[in-house]
């Protein structure tokens, strides 16, 4: 498979990332042609950006995304901004797009609400998504189910330039991911996520006392509704587990719940444990990357790698619709 992902440089790696996305990257590197992105001119369209910080978080994903596993050998880890075709193909898929079909862009409408001033590059972000999957003839990506409909929308968007201009783009399939969502420890009825506050999600690199701060202080009891045998805090607790530790570990836990037995702060603590493991590696890793310091020619070389793949898709783009 041809397989083309990318994520915002927003700041830090989260648990959520991790477990929804990119270990999943680091798996599917195995027997595939695999392309990640850091999609800085995403991270544009969200009004907070502060320049230098986008610098900084570029460089600080790429370390993250290497620690994690991706490895610039097997895939093309790259930045976007350092491709401009993607940008090219943005405004020519544009102009087969249907602004009806944006218009009904679920998290267009989620985003834009409330806000005072919603700038266009937000209501524009699933066509230059889609130009990012389309310009690497990608026919798989790996998403989650928030992104399924963009995902959708450049499918469509393949098939109307095909239809226009001849046959070219694949239509690209989703392939899901299996981990479960995970929670916010601080308010487990949302997912975890860096919007709502640094209490809200669990970041990769963090000093390993205030992730334990976060564990040993994650909701647990907030009411059952009829039916409920556990509630939001502690199912998302037993999530984790599940994730990091073996599983007859989780399964004695599991009965000592369902007997009643279960003390929240033994199973805070088991999780604390097995989660400082699970990261350890990545961690151990990230601080060689850092000493190492050519984190910067990574990205080079994979910039390089993506532009001889972009500017032969851009060539045969801009000779069908009749600019060269």
């Amino acid at each position: 498979m041809r397989i083309f992902s990318g994520i915002q440089p927003t700041g830090v790696l989260h648990l959520g990332n991790y477990f929804g996305a990119v270990k999943q990257w680091v798996e599917l590197q195995a027997g595939n042609f695999c392309i990640y992105c850091i999609v800085d001119y995403h991270a544009l369209t969200n009004e907070n950006t502060v320049p230098d910080e986008l610098r900084k978080n570029r460089i600080e994903l790429a370390l993250d995304l290497l620690a994690c596993g991706i490895d610039p050998e097997k895939s093309i880890l790259f930045v976007q901004s350092d491709v401009p075709e993607h940008t090219e193909l943005c405004w020519i898929l544009g102009c087969v797009t249907s602004f009806g079909d944006l218009t009904r862009m679920t998290q267009f409408k989620e985003k834009a609400r409330g806000q005072e001033f919603v700038n266009g590059g937000l209501f524009y972000y699933p066509v230059l998504q889609a130009a990012d999957i389309l310009l690497y003839l990608a026919d798989h990506v790996p998403v989650g189910e928030d992104q399924l409909q963009h995902l959708e929308l450049a499918r469509r968007i393949a098939r109307r330039f095909n239809w226009r201009f001849g046959e070219l783009f694949p239509e690209p399939e989703p392939i899901l991911g299996k981990a479960p969502r995970l929670m916010s420890l601080a308010d487990p009825t949302r997912k975890m996520s860096k919007s709502y506050g640094p209490d809200h999600y669990i970041g990769l690199m963090e000093p390993e006392e205030e992730i334990w701060r976060k564990i040993r202080t994650a909701v647990t009891d907030m009411g059952l509704t009829p039916g409920q045998e556990m509630s939001p805090g502690v199912a998302n607790l037993f999530t984790l587990l599940e994730l990091v530790a073996p599983a007859e570990v989780v399964e004695e836990f599991r009965r000592l719940h369902r007997e009643g037995k279960l003390l929240y702060r033994d199973l805070k603590e088991t999780l604390f444990r097995h989660l400082k493991e699970a990261l350890r590696p990545i961690r151990e890793k990230r601080k060689e990357l850092e000493a190492r310091g050519d984190v910067e020619e990574i990205l080079a070389y994979g910039a390089e790698r993506a532009r001889r793949i972009a500017r032969e898709v851009i060539r045969e783009v801009r000779a069908r619709v009749g600019l060269d």
